[in-house]
């Protein structure tokens, strides 16, 4: 998972949906989640530098999980339109 973290290393977002494709936006979701309360304990425990690093990674997961499901809402409705009173209907 090379480049995970800043896609725009990579230069295409083709990369980046490969490499997610089998992480689902709610695995995401609980691993930055889960970055935060990890970050939090370690800060408590008087690991500062080390509990700021893992919860910096929260940001980048939870964007990512925004992005995956943004991108599934979008293909959802693809092939959806209204006519002019705003009904859906299929193609």
């Amino acid at each position: 998972m090379s480049n995970f973290i800043n896609p725009l290393l990579v230069g295409t977002t083709a990369h980046l949906n490969q490499n997610t494709s089998k992480i689902s936006a709610k695995q995401l979701v609980l691993a930055g989640v889960g970055s935060l309360l990890i970050g939090a304990a370690l800060k408590k425990t008087g690991h500062a530098k080390t509990g700021a690093f893992v919860a910096g990674l929260a940001i980048p997961l939870l964007t990512s999980a925004v992005y995956k499901k943004m991108k599934s809402k979008k293909l959802e409705n693809v092939n959806k339109s209204t006519d002019i009173t705003g009904n859906y209907y299929e193609h």
